[in-house]
């Protein structure tokens, strides 16, 4: 591994990864980010600051031979297990913010849950949660 990186990093990490794996970050998933760092518990000592070089650093590494992997190997060693579910549920609140998912982002959850070695039910049960809360009214 080239650095080391803090858990909150390492959560920054997987929802600018989440973001960008389609190649396009838009509104929607910034937005989302930003609420998840100013809300979730996980992030109630982090300097929101942060969020802008951490970005940077994560686009950098991602730009790279391997950046994925780099990334993911990353995570896992800066998360300890009790945050691996913490993990997958932001990057699918990240991936659910546009109300769709693209292949590159489905390929990426599935390289993540992988990597963290997060049960199937436990899956199911995230993504399921995320669906419930990113819904709204039909329309007439």
């Amino acid at each position: 591994m080239t650095h080391t990186i803090n858990p909150q990093t390492a959560l920054v990490y997987v929802m600018v990864t989440m973001s960008a794996v389609d190649r396009r970050m838009d509104d929607a998933e910034l937005s989302q980010m930003g609420s998840i760092v100013r809300h979730l518990p996980i992030f109630s000592n982090y300097n929101e600051e942060m969020m802008i070089p951490a970005s940077q650093d994560c686009a950098d590494i991602l730009a790279s031979d391997e950046g994925l992997e780099t990334i993911l190997g990353l995570v896992e060693e800066a998360l300890p297990r009790e945050l691996y579910e913490t993990a997958y549920a932001v990057a699918v609140d990240i991936a659910a913010a546009n109300l769709e998912i693209t292949q590159e982002e489905l390929r990426f959850l599935q390289m993540l849950r992988r990597r963290l070695n997060i049960d199937k039910l436990v899956v199911a049960a995230i993504e399921r949660a995320a669906s419930a809360r990113h819904r709204s009214l039909p329309q007439d």
